[in-house]
C-alpha cells in the first residue's frame, strides 16, 4: 500500500484512540456527577457544567445519555477519584488524576508509566505544593478590556487575565469557574471556549531537550493508554506541535 497509506492509517488510529479516551473521560465524570447529585440539570449544576464541556469536546449525545441512565440504575460501577504525583524525566513534576473502581490496579498502572521513563511515583503532597488548583478559562470573542469589564459588572474576582492575540485566558479561584463563565456569557457576545475547567497550574515551568524530552513525550503517550487516567498535569513547557 505504501508509506503514505501507513501514515494515514496510523493517524486515523491515533485520532480514534484520542476520541475514545475523551468519551471515556467525560462518560465517567458524567456518571459520577449524575449518581451523586441526580440527573436533573437544574438542581445538579456540576452535571450541567460537565455536559456543556462534553458537548464542547464533541462527545456524542448518546454517550452522555447512556452514562446518565446507567448512573440511575440499580448497582452499577462504584467509581471514585484518586490522585498520584511524582517526578518524570529531567526532574519534571507530574500530577495524574484518575477515576477508578479498583485502586490497586490503577496505582500499579500509573507506577508502571512513571517507571518506564525513569520517573518516580511520590507520596501525597510531593508535587502539588508547587502548583495552584485554579479555575482556568481560555476563550475568544471578547477583548481583554471587555472581559475585565464583564467580571467587574458581575462582581466576580479573577486572579489573572492574559491575552494572546484574540485568545483570552482568565485564572480564578477554584470555586469561581461557573461565576466567571456566567459573567462572560452575560455580555451577549458569541464566545468560543477552548478550556473551562478547574485544573492544576504549575507555579513555574521548565524546558526539556534531547533524551529527557523524548522520554517525557513517551510518558504522555503511555498515560494515554491507561483507561483510568483522566488528566495529566505537568510543569514542562511544550511547543504546540508537541502537545
Amino acid at each position: 500500500m505504501g508509506r503514505a497509506h501507513e501514515v494515514r492509517k496510523a493517524s486515523m488510529e491515533k485520532t480514534s484512540k484520542q476520541k475514545s479516551k475523551v468519551y471515556s473521560k467525560f462518560g465517567k465524570e458524567i456518571y459520577m456527577a449524575a449518581k451523586e447529585g441526580g440527573p436533573d440539570l437544574e438542581s445538579n449544576l456540576e452535571l450541567k457544567r460537565l455536559i456543556e464541556r462534553a458537548k464542547q469536546n464533541q462527545v456524542p449525545a448518546h454517550v452522555i445519555e447512556k452514562n446518565i441512565e446507567k448512573s440511575q440504575s440499580v448497582g452499577g460501577e462504584d467509581y471514585f477519584p484518586v490522585r498520584y504525583e511524582g517526578f518524570g524525566p529531567g526532574g519534571s513534576t507530574i500530577i495524574v488524576e484518575c477515576i477508578t473502581d479498583n485502586v490497586n490496579r490503577t496505582v500499579s498502572e500509573v507506577r508502571n508509566v512513571f517507571s518506564k521513563v525513569g520517573g518516580n511515583l511520590g507520596k501525597k503532597g510531593t508535587v502539588t505544593y508547587m502548583y495552584e488548583y485554579v479555575a482556568f478559562l481560555q476563550f475568544s470573542g471578547l477583548t481583554e478590556d471587555e472581559a475585565l469589564e464583564a467580571l467587574m459588572e458581575a462582581e466576580v474576582d479573577a486572579l489573572d487575565i492574559l491575552s494572546d492575540e484574540d485568545v483570552i485566558t482568565i485564572i480564578g479561584e477554584q470555586g469561581a469557574l461557573d461565576d466567571i463563565k456566567d459573567a462572560l456569557k452575560a455580555t451577549g457576545k458569541e464566545l468560543e471556549f477552548y478550556k473551562d475547567e478547574v485544573l492544576w497550574l504549575p507555579n513555574n515551568t521548565m524546558e526539556l531537550s534531547g533524551d529527557d524530552l523524548k522520554s517525557f513525550k513517551r510518558f504522555l503517550e503511555l498515560a494515554e493508554d491507561v483507561e483510568d487516567i483522566q488528566e495529566v498535569y505537568h510543569n514542562v513547557k511544550l511547543e504546540e506541535e508537541d502537545e
